[in-house]
């Protein structure tokens, strides 16, 4: 039996020829890449279909030099994330585009279960739910925190139509941080998404915390035991947490809050949720059915509320002193 929960059957037709332009942002991850492009390079869809960019920013490691063994469609932009996605859009050829960051890796059927899925039901983006990797307290913690993001306003749409990308004018090159939201809203106000998967979140962290690398190096560690499993799932490896430089980033991205929050009216809903302490203490973690998974787990509910509580504390603190 398979360690991840099976999602259902392949019985939707896919579109043949339907190519997909992942893009992935880079900036000293040599650390990571391989294991990024290796899982794209392993994916069930046809390879000749996908086609891999890696926008670069000023890399002073060997990240472009990994990268050149997977694809040799490496450019070079900065400043921000922002600037590279819609760089890496100008450079892809594909009908369906998928960003990622270095540090992720997708199980083997995303690819194809996505353009499945998305021409199926007429979709114009598509949620991936990711699964934190990294042994430890608060890999575990992050692991937990993040399976009640999926979907939500909390997350951020992961693949999406050409149309709906060139609709929406892509990222706002203005923002570092909640660019992700910004786009997300633009993309559901342009038409309908979904979410590609549902997973049992006790068996995959059983799994994963089972892996036998601190580090997570899954390409000696078992990676093909995930990467092809049926259930559809973006891991984000988050081994090497560091508490410390985890808040530092998290206020660094809060430098931009203000921005992104006059962009939209006072009242809008979702940046109500998203900056609303009753949705993002309570409501995001209550909602459908969701507080069973917060009960089961007191311990590692007491750390995501102590991570809440750090990172409003900082972003307090980093406004205060702005």
């Amino acid at each position: 039996m398979s360690i991840l929960s099976n999602l259902g059957d392949k019985s939707g037709e896919i579109m043949n020829g339907e190519r997909v332009s992942a893009i992935i942002t880079t900036r000293n991850e040599s650390k990571n890449i391989g294991n990024c492009l290796e899982s794209i390079k392993a994916q069930s869809y046809a390879p000749e279909l996908i086609e891999i960019i890696v926008v670069d920013n000023q890399s002073t490691d060997d990240t472009k030099a990994i990268a050149a063994k997977y694809t040799d469609k490496i450019f070079d932009r900065g400043p921000e994330r922002s600037a590279q996605r819609n760089f890496g859009f100008e450079k892809a050829s594909g009908e369906l585009f998928m960003f990622l960051d270095a540090d992720m890796i997708l199980s083997a059927t995303v690819v194809e279960r996505s353009v499945e899925k998305m021409r199926r039901e007429k979709l114009c983006a598509l949620y991936i739910p990711e699964i934190v990797l990294g042994k430890g307290f608060f890999p575990a913690v992050r692991r937990f925190e993040r399976s009640f993001y999926d979907g939500t306003v909390i997350d951020c749409v992961r693949i999406f139509t050409r149309e709906a990308f060139t609709a929406t004018g892509g990222f706002d090159e203005s923002l570092t941080g909640p660019e992700d939201w910004d786009f997300d809203k633009l993309i559901r106000g342009h038409g309908p998404v979904g979410v590609l998967s549902q997973y049992d979140f006790d068996r995959v962290d059983a799994y994963v915390s089972s892996l036998p690398d601190a580090n997570f190096t899954p390409r000696l560690t078992g990676y093909e035991n995930f990467s092809n499993d049926d259930t559809p799932l973006l891991f984000h490896n988050e081994a090497a947490f560091d508490l410390w430089r985890y808040l530092t980033k998290k206020t660094y991205y809060g430098g931009s809050f203000e921005a992104y929050m006059a962009k939209w009216p006072k009242d809008d809903p979702d940046l109500v949720r998203q900056f609303g302490a009753a949705y993002r203490f309570f409501g995001v973690f209550l909602e459908n059915g969701r507080w069973r998974r917060l009960l089961s787990h007191p311990r590692l509910g007491f750390g995501m509320y102590l991570l809440r509580f750090l990172v409003g504390f900082m972003f307090v603190l980093g406004k205060l002193k702005r």
